[in-house]
């Protein structure tokens, strides 16, 4: 269960493992916002070899870690890429303020240049690095622990407990789909390999409604077991799994805070203080070089109005 959805349900056995709900939330709340604030490969990389280093420090199953990384590597990145390169090759000037150009079309309509090349690699960095971060956070944190954490940063308790539910239920609703589907391949509905993929999608479409049903009525006897028990009547609560910090949870939460420091510092010096006049930093790139680009000439959609309307 573990291995297939990348999701603990019982702590494990390393460093990051034993870490409090609130350290690993805590931890996972400022990586996420210094890898949002910012899109310097300077920083992003360092911040994708500390998620990789936590990851590979837990010993995880890396099968479904890579095919995840693959599914959304060809689905985001490539398919992306294209679409991106379709609709707006001039992408690289519109964030790096420069283009030195590699390839154009006879027409001109579509070309390729160094600093597109650049913000799709950067983009693509930015990406990797939150799935890093997301998936060492989902291997060192049960939903109890997830639960907790949010709890202590200020979140209702009930909110949690509905967090923590929705967690548990992803391997309970994926047993009751393997089971319907072969259940219904029994009785000669057409499922397998060999149909024809219309089939098989039109036929994978008529699970959902035993798949709900059977979803919902697990739902009415939570909800009802939670009520015998009077779930909700107090204002506060307890977490079975929300321990005292120990030497670890201390580091960990000191090197957090120092990280988040640095975040404000970053997001304060590089966007009030002294901003780089471009939306990416790019090597080979002066300041000195930089084009500045109006808001109608960023975006696909503003400069086709405003050839129309010239017209």
């Amino acid at each position: 269960m573990n291995n297939r959805f990348v999701i603990n349900y019982v702590p494990g056995p390393t460093f990051f493992h034993k870490l409090s709900g609130f350290t690993k939330v805590f931890f996972f709340i400022v990586m996420t916002v210094a890898i949002i604030a910012t899109y310097d490969v300077r920083i992003l990389w360092p911040l994708f070899f500390i998620n990789l280093g936590i990851m590979i420090s837990m010993k995880p199953n890396y099968k479904p870690i890579v095919f995840m990384f693959l599914f959304s590597f060809v689905t985001v990145t490539l398919i992306g890429n294209v679409m991106l390169f379709v609709v707006s090759p001039d992408a690289g000037l519109n964030n790096i303020g420069a283009e030195h150009i590699l390839w154009s079309s006879a027409t001109g309509r579509f070309y390729l240049s160094k600093e597109w090349i650049w913000y799709t690699f950067v983009v693509f960095t930015k990406r990797t690095a939150s799935f890093a971060s997301v998936i060492a956070f989902a291997l060192m944190t049960t939903p109890s622990e997830f639960a907790s954490g949010l709890n202590k940063c200020g979140l209702s308790y009930k909110v949690c407990t509905i967090i923590s539910l929705a967690y548990r239920t992803i391997p309970d609703i994926a047993n009751d789909f393997v089971n319907i589907r072969n259940s219904m391949m029994m009785r000669g509905v057409e499922l397998g390999k060999k149909a024809p993929l219309w089939t098989r999608l039109k036929n994978n479409v008529t699970l959902l409604v035993p798949l709900i049903m059977t979803s919902f009525g697990k739902v009415t006897n939570i909800a009802n077991a939670m009520d015998l028990r009077g779930y909700g009547k107090m204002k506060k609560r307890t977490w079975y799994v929300e321990h005292d910090p120990t030497k670890a949870d201390k580091l960990i939460r000191a090197l957090t805070w120092t990280l988040l420091a640095l975040t404000v510092f970053y997001i304060a010096y590089a966007r009030i203080i002294n901003p780089w006049p471009a939306k990416m930093w790019c090597p080979w790139l002066l300041r000195e070089e930089i084009q500045q680009v109006s808001l109608e000439e960023s975006f696909f959609l503003f400069r086709w109005l405003k050839g129309l309307f010239e017209k």
